[in-house]
């Protein structure tokens, strides 16, 4: 009954204590002026002043002060462990976090530049398969009209007649003198247009 009656008292003054300006001075002469104790860790007190908050480690502190906040090595020591040990994970966390992170931008960054590569590809695949339709559509003309020329010079007499006096001569029409280099060159534009064609196929798969 007596511990429940002075309990709520020693946490009151331990409060009071915590919630009070102090100065605390280490053993190497360090010091620090109008504080408050913004907690009292196993290892060490955290300090709060308008500089800023600090912490200064029990071993660093006089015996009565250590004494003041019950200061107890070994549980200082498993705290530190601890504590190391938490950091320790922290570290290996935030490592693998900015390891996957860059991982996933390197991905990211493939993935961009396969689709840019491919974006790229399409456009010069759809340029060539324009370029080849225009040409077939050109050597289909030039077939048209050499087919043409050859249909209507084959049309006329081969070889035309005349008479010079009482002489009787026969000569190859002009219009079928060309005939023979028009077939010629319809044969080489259908053998080209045959190439043109597979080419076009191949660009539209």
């Amino acid at each position: 009954m007596k511990y429940w009656k002075t309990a709520p008292a020693l946490l009151a003054a331990l409060s009071a204590s915590l919630s009070l300006a102090d100065n605390f001075k280490t053993t190497n002469g360090t010091e620090y002026k109008n504080v408050m104790v913004k907690r009292v860790e196993p290892d060490g007190l955290v300090l709060s002043s308008k500089s800023g908050i600090s912490k200064v480690y029990f071993t660093e502190l006089p015996k009565d002060v250590q004494e003041r906040f019950n200061y107890d090595p070994e549980k200082a020591a498993a705290y530190s462990v601890e504590q190391n040990a938490a950091l320790e994970q922290t570290r290996k966390q935030r490592e693998e976090a900015l390891r996957q992170k860059a991982e996933a931008t390197q991905k990211s960054n493939e993935q961009l530049a396969k689709d840019q590569a491919g974006i790229q590809w399409t456009k010069e695949q759809r340029q060539n398969a324009q370029a080849l339709q225009a040409r077939l559509q050109q050597l289909q003309q030039e077939e048209d009209d050499l087919t043409r020329r050859i249909q209507e010079a084959k049309r006329l007499p081969r070889y035309l007649s005349g008479q010079s006096g009482n002489k009787h001569y026969s000569y190859v029409n002009p219009a079928w003198q060309y005939v023979p280099d028009w077939e010629k060159s319809l044969s080489d534009v259908r053998d080209e247009k045959g190439k043109v064609r597979k080419q076009l196929e191949q660009a539209q798969r």
